[in-house]
């Protein structure tokens, strides 16, 4: 009997030990735990604590970090004064020529400037050249009080606009990036949406962004001077394996080293988002490493030619069949490698189509499969308006008839 029980003290005991050992492995709540290396985050390493790459013309992400993390983006904010001034030109509200008068509180901007003087002319193009070469702040606040009568209102209609393209973190406090403060931020997503917009909505600002050097002319009461515009994108100068077509460079004590690159390689066109990179070497090579990412791991396929485009049946009109178009290019971006000569098209249209019509109006569909799986569709729309048949319309059709 006391051989049983030493056995059963032995048993107990040796449980109560694994027991506790187990929990003893166990972390606490809310305890840092180690992922495994499956895990980790695919696609390359960068040294800035934020960043973002994106396929312009489809808005695909190939890569992100801390891609939500709200942070003071510097001279970036520019690319949202630029989107406006283009939106602007495209409205017919100001033009190119148009000749800016400089005003004292645009002449007061410190940091980056082209020491502009109150009281001083500069054309609108003139203006854009300094914002987008050198990231001029007086050229962004005389920008903004043309457009908008004072800068205060002009940041007005920068959140507004930041608010339709769905930049959740953006919160614009100047046009210009010269608020050192965290309250004026945006994450490197809201960053991509608006580099899309301006590069997909005026690839004109092309034009500006890839200038390396540059001169001005200063027409000022103390008489005229030429004054050089330097590229502050050092990435245009840099030896890559794509095209470098812009866009916009930042600096703050609190902001860091932020950029915004574009590059164009075989029909591609993508944006790379860095925020506060430790240096400006850095904020360099790290928009360079996701460029070279992004350039070696997708390939676009865009369909200019949708082929022989059928018309579409219509009731009650005045013609029994309208003519359609596609409502936008389709663009699929491939990551793995994809053979694009398997995609098949298929037209759905509406079965009962009944007049009237009106141009523009969605018809139908044209969706694109790759080995039988969807990957997207565009919209079939009306190539041109279509009445509705009326009674007089059938006694025509009816006279025409019988005179045959």
């Amino acid at each position: 009997m006391k051989r049983i029980l030493s056995v059963i003290c032995a048993a107990l005991l040796l449980a109560a030990v694994l027991c506790q050992s187990a929990f003893a492995q166990k972390p606490e709540i809310g305890a840092e735990v180690s992922a495994p290396a499956s895990a980790a985050l695919e696609g390359p390493q960068i040294q800035a604590p934020c960043g973002i790459l994106m396929e312009a013309s489809t808005g695909t992400l190939l890569y992100e970090k801390n891609a939500d993390e709200a942070r003071n983006p510097a001279s970036v904010t520019k690319i949202m004064t630029l989107l406006l001034t283009f939106d602007a030109l495209k409205s017919g509200k100001i033009a190119l020529t148009d000749e800016v008068v400089t005003s004292a509180h645009a002449k007061s901007m410190g940091g980056s400037q082209v020491f502009l003087e109150e009281g001083e002319v500069q054309t609108v193009e003139t203006l854009i050249k300094c914002i987008v070469i050198a990231s001029g702040n007086d050229a962004s606040v005389a920008m903004a009080e043309y457009i908008a009568g004072d800068e205060a209102s002009f940041v007005q209609m920068m959140n507004e606009r930041a608010k339709g393209l769905g930049m959740e973190q953006a919160n614009f406090e100047d046009c210009c990036g010269l608020t050192d403060s965290a309250s004026h931020a945006m994450s490197a997503r809201d960053i991509a949406l608006m580099t899309r917009e301006l590069i997909t909505k005026y690839p004109e600002i092309f034009n500006y962004s890839t200038i390396w050097m540059e001169n001005i002319t200063h027409v000022t009461k103390q008489g005229t001077k030429e004054f050089g515009l330097s590229n502050t994108n050092k990435l245009l100068k840099m030896a890559t394996n794509f095209e470098v077509t812009g866009l916009k460079t930042g600096s703050t004590s609190t902001a860091k080293y932020c950029l915004s690159a574009t590059a164009r390689k075989d029909g591609v066109e993508l944006i790379a988002v860095i925020l506060a990179a430790p240096d400006y070497k850095a904020r360099f090579n790290d928009a360079v490493t996701l460029l070279n990412y992004g350039y070696a791991n997708c390939r676009l396929y865009t369909d200019e030619d949708v082929g022989e485009i059928p018309e579409v049946q219509i009731l009650g009109g005045v013609q029994d069949t309208v003519p359609v178009r596609i409502d936008k290019p389709f663009s699929y971006l491939g990551t793995s490698g994809e053979d694009f000569s398997g995609i098949e098209k298929e037209w759905i249209f509406e079965t009962e189509l009944k007049a009237p019509v009106q141009e523009g109006e969605i018809v139908g569909k044209l969706v694109y499969r790759l080995n039988g799986k969807e990957i997207g569709q565009v919209d079939v729309v009306a190539a041109k308006e279509v009445p509705k048949e009326t009674f007089f319309d059938v006694i025509r059709e009816v006279w025409e008839a019988a005179l045959l």
